[in-house]
């Protein structure tokens, strides 16, 4: 399980951490029934506390992506990736809602708006 924290993003640690976890279970790094890494030891890896960990685990629990074996840790869910996929589908409708009326304001013309999502996806 690879995760990265950057300090230099508004997102908060515990954020950056079930972002990455979620995406790695959407793209299947991370299979059905495949064990997580302990919330201590993913904590003394990222070097942060265990409650900040324990959140991100706990959000990722709640909503379906993780479930835990009491004694043995936490698993990847079984999850419906066709219902994933629309929920995501309507958080980038909500982003575009919201940069199409920053776009507006600012004057800004729709293959400008594409030119910077090429620049932001090369960034990587």
């Amino acid at each position: 399980m690879d995760i990265i924290i950057s300090n230099a993003v508004d997102q908060p640690i515990y954020e950056q951490i079930y972002t990455q976890i979620k995406n790695q279970i959407i793209s299947g790094k991370l299979a059905e029934d495949e064990m997580l890494t302990s919330i201590r030891a993913l904590a003394k890896d990222l070097r942060i506390s265990v409650i900040t960990t324990k959140r991100a685990y706990d959000e990722l629990e709640k909503e379906g992506f993780i479930y835990a074996r009491s004694g043995k840790g936490f698993f990847v869910a079984k999850k419906d990736l066709k219902l994933v996929r629309e929920g995501n589908l309507k958080l980038i409708e909500e982003y575009l809602q919201k940069i199409s009326a920053l776009a507006e304001a600012c004057s800004l013309e729709e293959d400008e708006i594409i030119e910077m999502y090429r620049v932001i996806k090369e960034q990587g």
